[in-house]
């Protein structure tokens, strides 16, 4: 017999404790916003992009589209439909987020304040060295 005893109690704190961790529900409601967002794609490029770019391309929708190869039938159809979107996703988490953040990002970078240094690098060894220092710790040359 082991020494390891499944205690129900730890088990379900633990499980509890993993759960509630902030990137767990982050992850988790990331997904679910995903999904309807993809929701919100899909219903866009099927019900108003295709039909656009079928009116142009003479055909309104793409899900039937398909080739014959060797009494083969390739339906290549949805796969189209299935690029649009991705593309259609793709361009607007670019211009949607990615831009958004990174603007955000660079602009708390230039708000913030830059320390003034504490150290200077000793003209001999190159070594960090205070500020105040008039002899470096490290080679013992002296300093201006």
């Amino acid at each position: 017999m082991s020494n390891y005893q499944f205690n129900t109690t730890n088990m379900i704190k633990g499980f509890k404790q993993f759960i509630l961790r902030g990137s767990v529900v982050d992850l988790a409601v990331g997904v679910v916003i995903g999904a309807a967002f993809g929701k919100i794609v899909e219903a866009l490029v099927k019900d108003v992009l295709t039909p656009i770019i079928g009116a142009i391309a003479k055909l309104p929708d793409f899900s039937g589209l398909y080739f014959t190869l060797n009494d083969s039938k390739f339906m290549i159809g949805d796969f189209i439909n299935a690029l649009i979107s991705f593309l259609i996703v793709a361009f607007a988490i670019y211009f949607f987020v990615v831009v958004p953040v990174n603007s955000l990002i660079t602009r708390s970078k230039r708000n913030q304040k830059t320390e003034d240094p504490t150290t200077k690098k000793c003209p001999e060894c190159l070594s960090e060295i205070p500020l105040e220092a008039t002899r470096c710790a490290y080679c013992t040359s002296k300093l201006n």
